[in-house]
């Protein structure tokens, strides 16, 4: 072996080191995922579930994302449905939804000059609609 081989060793053992050392005080940055809404059954089994990450609102059903979207409205809308539909279908559920959901729904359906009430109704009826055509 050469006394250049072992210069080159010791070199590259240094900056893997120093690429690891650098890696441990920088670690990559997460999304920060922000739970805000979750239905549960009588059992306590999680239905679905918003959350909020990287400024989208994102809805989760039976363990799957369903959607993503920048409307809170829509997926507060949706899982409301969704609580509707099991009550409908005889299984006691349980929503729970924050206020900082609850507020930014409301103010996206007063932008539309509606309450949410009234944007809950109108998704509802054009999704059934969406939902007649398809078959």
């Amino acid at each position: 072996m050469s006394i250049q081989s072992k210069g080159r060793r010791e070199a590259k053992k240094k900056l893997a080191e120093r690429a690891r050392n650098q890696a441990e005080a920088n670690p990559p940055i997460k999304a920060k995922v922000e739970p805000h809404a979750e239905l549960r059954d009588q059992h306590r089994a999680l239905l679905a579930g918003i959350v909020r990450r990287d400024g989208e609102w994102v809805l989760g059903m039976d363990g799957k994302i369903a959607g993503e979207t920048t409307s809170a409205a829509r997926v507060l809308a949706l899982i409301m449905q969704a609580a509707e539909w099991h009550e409908n279908n005889d299984t006691p559920v349980r929503l729970m939804y924050s206020d900082v959901l609850k507020d930014a729904a409301h103010a996206e359906a007063a932008e539309q000059g509606i309450d949410f009430d009234t944007y809950k109704r109108n998704l509802a009826g054009a999704v059934g609609k969406a939902a007649a055509g398809t078959h």
